[in-house]
């Protein structure tokens, strides 16, 4: 029974005492006053007391059903109000905070297929949103942004709290030092600090992107003054943790709190390296020719996913040297690799074609979730995906016409952030979502 149904029973037995009681009143008048003139009409219609009763009950009854009719569509009222309360107040049971009410949070935000997905959010309004990633303690995302309304038109490192208030006047606290260009940050242990890559030291102007091509090929800039760094949640910088020449950017922390995996140029090409939390003892994961990056722990911290283009033929390889001497790489062809932190057993789990990347590792340990575009002719839509360490079990989560990617479970499982071209009224901004994750 709903709640608002329990306010029946003190109305309905409130009526019953009346009613039993006009009942009984109208019975004993009936019988201590029977006038010569009943007498003559229960003679010429051959009407008793017990009828006259009867018809008195019945049409009692008839008022009743109406009431009761009545109060039951106030009820119903009453239960959709507290049912879409419930709607808008996502992690209620987990959380004394309130998120937004009203039109933020609507079924329009998600496709009907989408049931691994539960009361979705939406965290940003407007600007490119993405990688936001949980602090430990669950109670806080980080991610990146450009948005010229919070003077950012280069991407800036920013903290959200994902069960507070949101609107599309919000601005976030600001963590990055607002110059150069960020990217790929992440929270460290203890829930106080943030890692993230950073060209500020090299140039605090915002870097070039790169040029359409004359080819039409699609290419990611490789930043050589990316270097990274871990500051306070007031953006006070307070150690750097790379120094080598070139690209070193994208690092995440273990769940166990005791490494930090990052992807680096400094041998010539882009591969994986770990390193402690201090930054010392840095080690070599991969040696394959090719982007890796992206990568993530597994929940135990000893294992690894993540994504690389891996070229194979002569004629692939020389285009993928020949873009990495102009610091650019083409996102096109990848696919998904787990490994051992060390780097051994590596195993290639996908060969989708196409673009799969941002992989991340559920909850369980045993899949990952992922965005592709490998169902596309034409390079869209990207949605979100999930698949068995061992390749097999290749199951859809998101449905969306254009871009769903960089997912991330909370440590506890309960949640899943995103971002996504979705509900962003045909522009090109892309917002952070968050929803309670169904298994």
């Amino acid at each position: 029974m709903k709640f608002a149904s329990y306010l029946k029973i003190p109305a309905i037995l409130l009526f019953a005492i009346l009613l039993t009681y006009s009942c009984g009143t109208s019975k004993r008048t009936v019988e201590t006053n029977r006038t010569d003139e009943v007498q003559t009409q229960k003679s010429e219609d051959d009407y008793t007391v017990d009828d006259v009763v009867d018809e008195t009950i019945e049409v009692i009854d008839e008022i009743v059903d109406e009431v009761v009719n009545a109060f039951d569509a106030i009820v119903e009222t009453v239960d959709e109000t507290i049912d879409g309360m419930k709607k808008d107040t996502l992690g209620m049971k987990d959380s004394d905070k309130v998120i937004a009410t009203g039109t933020l949070i609507q079924d329009t935000l998600s496709y009907p297929e989408e049931t691994h997905l539960r009361n979705l959010k939406q965290l940003t309004f407007g600007g490119d949103n993405a990688e936001a990633y949980w602090s430990f303690d669950n109670k806080k995302l980080v991610f990146q942004a450009s948005n010229k309304d919070w003077g950012a038109d280069c991407d800036q490192i920013y903290i959200i709290d994902p069960f507070g208030p949101v609107s599309k006047d919000q601005r976030p606290q600001l963590v990055s030092t607002g110059e150069g260009r960020t990217t790929c940050s992440y929270y460290m242990p203890g829930n106080k600090e943030v890692i993230y890559a950073s060209t500020h030291q090299g140039d605090p102007n915002c870097p070039p992107s790169p040029e359409r091509r004359a080819d039409g090929k699609y290419v990611w800039p490789i930043y050589s003054d990316f270097d990274i760094f871990v500051a306070d949640e007031e953006g006070k910088l307070l150690r750097q943790l790379t120094d080598t020449p070139g690209y070193d950017a994208e690092a995440t922390v273990s769940p166990q709190g005791d490494l930090i995996v990052f992807t680096s140029i400094r041998t010539g090409d882009l591969e994986l390296y770990t390193m402690k939390i201090d930054g010392s003892d840095v080690k070599q994961v991969t040696s394959g020719l090719g982007y890796d990056g992206g990568a993530f722990f597994s929940p135990d911290g000893t294992k690894l996913i993540f994504r690389s283009s891996r070229p194979q033929t002569d004629e692939e390889i020389a285009e993928y040297q020949n873009l990495l001497k102009e610091g650019l790489v083409q996102p096109t062809e990848m696919e998904l690799y787990v490994c051992n932190v060390d780097g051994s057993e590596l195993t290639k789990i996908t060969d989708l074609g196409n673009a799969n990347w941002a992989p991340f590792f559920h909850p369980s340990g045993e899949k990952v979730i992922f965005s592709s575009n490998h169902k596309s002719k034409r390079g869209f839509p990207f949605n979100l995906f999930m698949i068995n360490l061992d390749g097999t079990g290749l199951e859809q989560i998101t449905f969306d016409n254009t871009f769903d990617s960089f997912p991330m479970f909370s440590h506890d499982g309960k949640y899943l952030v995103f971002a996504s071209n979705r509900n962003n009224g045909g522009t090109r901004d892309t917002n952070l979502f968050i929803a309670e994750w169904v298994d």
